[in-house]
């Protein structure tokens, strides 16, 4: 069964500007790009990506624009874009002569409450429907309840939620993140990606059997046509290999019929990310 990995990132390591990448995640300590990617892709029968931005910068979204020019297996891009900025209206209509950028991310999980209702941010995350752009939300868990304001209060615009709202995998909280998580999904404009939970759990332990509740939930709460695979490779890298990030993805999904496997490996990120694949892939 071929794939689409809805998320996974690019970068030509700084550790001034990629301070995030801490000592203790050595393993991704250096440069990341394409050529070292698509063999693993290849390896994993996973026919096309969608780049995500890692770096606040509209450098970061030209960066990967052009690395999605040079190589046809980078399907999309979603890339950064100051919402707050008065000149916002003419950024993203010059975006739009770029048909493999799909949409934007802020990274919302380092901001203070109360920043996701910000009347700037939020000016900035409704102009996007306009011109046809998705919004992947990056949150923690604590987020959420805030995040379900955001989405509800933006009904048009197509929002994914980025590695299941981060919940607290590795001291097993689940009741408070599941009530969100049900809140968030009863907004139809909301999907959710299957990501980073490896990173979420015990980093040298983790099993299985960790992390199928969860996944249990989200499945539950946004059905199989709302949810897609995505890798974050190479951020997994802390935590996992990509074959192991599949096998936790197909382990999961044995439970389901064929096409509704397919929906969650790559009909769905081809819907909402609007992706280009050759016909007999989708159809």
């Amino acid at each position: 069964m071929l794939k689409v990995d809805s998320h996974q990132h690019f970068w030509n390591f700084d550790p001034v500007r990629d301070s995030w990448i801490t000592e203790d995640m050595a393993v991704i300590r250096r440069d990341f790009l394409p050529d070292e990617l698509k063999p693993i892709l290849d390896q994993n029968n996973v026919a096309g990506c969608v780049a995500v931005q890692a770096d606040q910068s509209e450098g970061e979204t030209a960066f990967l624009l052009d690395l999605a020019k040079r190589y046809s297996f980078i399907k999309g891009v979603v890339g950064w874009v100051d919402f707050q900025s008065a000149d916002l209206t003419n950024r993203l209509e010059n975006y739009q002569q770029f048909p493999a950028l799909k949409g934007f991310r802020h990274i919302l999980q380092n901001e203070q409450p109360g920043y996701l209702l910000h009347p700037g941010f939020l000016k900035g995350v409704a102009a996007l429907k306009d011109y046809d752009f998705t919004y992947d939300i990056l949150i923690r868990s604590s987020q959420i309840a805030e995040t379900v304001n955001l989405v509800s209060l933006n009904p048009g615009q197509r929002f994914v939620l980025d590695h299941l709202g981060k919940p607290p995998i590795k001291n097993g909280g689940i009741q408070d993140w599941s009530a969100d998580i049900k809140a968030l999904s009863g907004n139809e404009n909301v999907f959710c990606k299957l990501s980073g939970l490896v990173t979420e759990a015990d980093l040298k332990h983790w099993k299985m059997e960790d992390l199928f509740p969860y996944l249990d939930v989200v499945l539950t709460n946004f059905g199989v046509e709302r949810i897609m695979f995505g890798s974050d490779w190479p951020v997994c890298k802390v935590a996992a290999e990509y074959p192991a990030v599949c096998g936790v993805i197909s382990g999961f999904l044995e439970q389901l019929t064929t096409y509704e496997q397919e929906l969650i490996w790559s009909r769905n990120a081809i819907e909402f990310y609007k992706l280009e694949f050759i016909d007999d892939f989708i159809n």
